[in-house]
């Protein structure tokens, strides 16, 4: 038996935490993993942030230009089709964690992304698949319209499984038993972000320029493209990473806890909580051991031993579960508060994709005498206020905050997310003044409109969102990769893009129930006119906002009460909360 030395030293050679290499060997932790990993993987990633942002945010100037669509109709798709881009990853995340694992969904997702954006480029190049033959055309081409909806809807299916498997495949090159790459991993987020964001400003600059003064076509060539060497580089990374084995669906542990709770509902409750049912640290084959706590105490009857039972580890995990599989059950079901307190932040990113470059393609956005900022490209801003903020957050907050605080996440996850939900609430208040300011100044001149204000006016909503993004969405990553259980963390990831797609869902409904209620309410005039002119976003903004404000207050009660991850460590300390703190259970905020 090795003593506790070579234990140490063991592990200073080779990674213990369930991963293999690419041969299905116990990882050498100098060659595999961590930064020499990860970059690989953010490449593939900028790849196809290029490519999602270069078509989602001119998709409601294609709707309304090229396909004729008027803007509420133009806008209500772009939200399905964010929506589903959003939720489809629910479903690509549980292939990655039940059967196929993450390296292999990457794969096989990008490479229907790649037949999506070529599909794209062909209904957008090829004369006979145009929408027009000639331009301009008041009705479009039918089969242009079929092939231009798969291509997007395919792209959300590649999207389903790239998403959640990359990031988490990203995070699982850091070793959480390792003190100094679990630090390493709390930074990976914030730059996994900072690459995203790079392909987000290549995407609506870059790209965006090409779709306005080359072509459609043309943009779809350079992203195409751009996937295919992409999809590349990553197979060449293929020796460093660090692989994780599917174990089954994650949801049958969970469904076998309730199912055994139920069975033991009428077994009284052992007078100390370490009489409850655990495997021991020797016996545990995947994952990690999760310490007691007493949220959901009804779940602990799960748990129970009864008088009766002479070989508990030989019984059903359908009658009997372990501490372990019972918090698990718990951490998903504190989840679901936090999931449905983040939407109206979703809604507010939402705005971004539809009403902001809506708003920017009325405006004047020349620069000099000849060269014009192409409307989608304002979004940068965002990203750029994204990257700002990370940064920021990562290089100079971080440091101080853990002196003084002494997490190593600097403040907790959901105090992260808090701060994010408060730039959200300021940016659709500004949102809503500048907006009333165009609306004066098209007021003051009916024939020039709003082209008399510069497009820069709105650069502070961008920058705004964008800041809060930084805080919020990164919050969000980390969280729910962080505390669901392990055999759950692509559809951790999943989750956490869920948010935005149930958000993108909800837009469309408020922005339907309140175009009824207003067109009824205030003498048949809707806040959502034929165009920007005849609207009052303004007031939809600070509806928003006044959303937000009040689901703040909601979050900031939920937050103070939430108990975080309480993972048993045996050699880095005797507990590590996914909190940053090593010790027993805190509270968020």
């Amino acid at each position: 038996m090795k003593t506790e030395a070579e234990n140490r030293g063991d592990d200073q050679i080779l990674v213990h935490d369930s991963s293999v290499d690419h041969k299905r060997r116990l990882p050498l932790r100098a060659s595999t993993g961590v930064w020499k990993a990860s970059l690989f993987i953010i490449a593939i990633e900028f790849s196809e942030r290029l490519s999602y942002f270069g078509i989602a945010t001119s998709l409601v100037i294609y709707l309304t230009r090229v396909i004729r669509q008027d803007l509420k109709t133009a806008a209500r798709n772009v939200n399905y089709w964010t929506g589903v881009t959003t939720l489809m990853p629910l479903f690509g995340g549980f292939l990655a964690d039940a059967y196929l694992g993450r390296f292999s969904t990457v794969l096989v997702s990008t490479i229907v992304y790649l037949f999506g954006l070529s599909l794209l480029t062909l209904s957008t190049l090829v004369p006979s698949l145009k929408a027009c033959g000639s331009e301009p055309c008041d009705e479009p081409r039918k089969l242009h319209e079929v092939l231009f909806f798969t291509a997007i809807y395919l792209i959300s299916v590649g999207t389903g499984g790239h998403k959640p498997s990359l990031e988490s495949f990203g995070a699982d090159q850091f070793d959480d038993d390792h003190a100094e790459e679990r630090k390493q991993k709390m930074s990976f987020f914030n730059w996994w972000n900072s690459g995203l964001c790079a392909g987000v400003i290549f995407g609506v600059t870059l790209i965006v320029y090409v779709q306005e003064h080359v072509g459609w076509g043309m943009a779809g060539v350079i992203l195409t493209s751009v996937m295919a060497t992409s999809l590349a580089i990553f197979l060449v990374g293929r020796p460093v990473y660090r692989y994780r084995a599917p174990l089954g669906s994650p949801l049958t542990p969970l469904l076998q806890v309730l199912v055994a709770a139920f069975t033991r509902r009428n077994l009284p409750y052992p007078s100390n909580s370490a009489h409850l049912y655990e495997v021991q640290a020797t016996d545990k084959v995947h994952g990690r051991l999760l310490t007691h706590t007493n949220r959901l105490k009804f779940l602990d009857k799960a748990a129970i031993v009864g008088e009766t039972s002479n070989s508990a580890g030989k019984q059903s995990p359908w009658r009997l579960a372990t501490v372990t599989r019972v918090e698990e059950l718990k951490l998903v079901l504190n989840m679901i508060p936090i999931w449905i307190a983040s939407i109206p932040f979703g809604i507010c990113v939402a705005q971004t994709y539809t009403f902001f470059i809506k708003q920017c393609a009325t405006l004047d956005r020349k620069i000099g005498n000849t060269f014009i900022i192409p409307a989608s490209s304002m979004f940068c801003l965002a990203a750029v206020g994204m990257i700002i903020s990370v940064a920021i957050y990562d290089r100079l907050l971080v440091p101080i905050l853990r002196k003084t605080t002494g997490n190593e996440r600097g403040i907790t996850i959901l105090q992260r997310i808090g701060i994010g939900m408060i730039f959200s609430f300021m940016a659709m208040s500004v949102a809503g003044l500048v907006e009333r300011k165009r609306l004066g100044v098209v007021k003051g001149s009916p024939t020039k409109g709003s082209g008399a204000m510069s497009v820069f006016w709105l650069g502070p909503q961008f920058l705004i969102i964008g800041i809060a993004d930084g805080f919020a969405l990164v919050g969000l990553q980390e969280y729910f990769y962080d505390q669901v259980p392990d055999s759950m963390r692509s559809l951790g990831i999943a989750f956490y893009l869920s948010v935005n797609g149930a958000a993108n869902f909800v837009s469309s409904l408020l922005i339907t129930a309140v175009d009824r209620i207003t067109g009824k309410s205030s003498g048949g005039k809707s806040w959502f006119g034929d165009n920007l002119n005849t609207s009052r976003l303004d007031h939809f903004y600070w509806l928003i906002a006044g959303i937000v404000a009040v689901n703040l207050c909601f979050f900031v009660l939920f937050a103070r009460q939430y108990a975080y991850k309480s993972v048993q460590r045996t050699t880095v300390a005797d507990c590590f909360d996914g909190d940053g703190k090593a010790g027993g259970v805190t509270s968020a905020v």
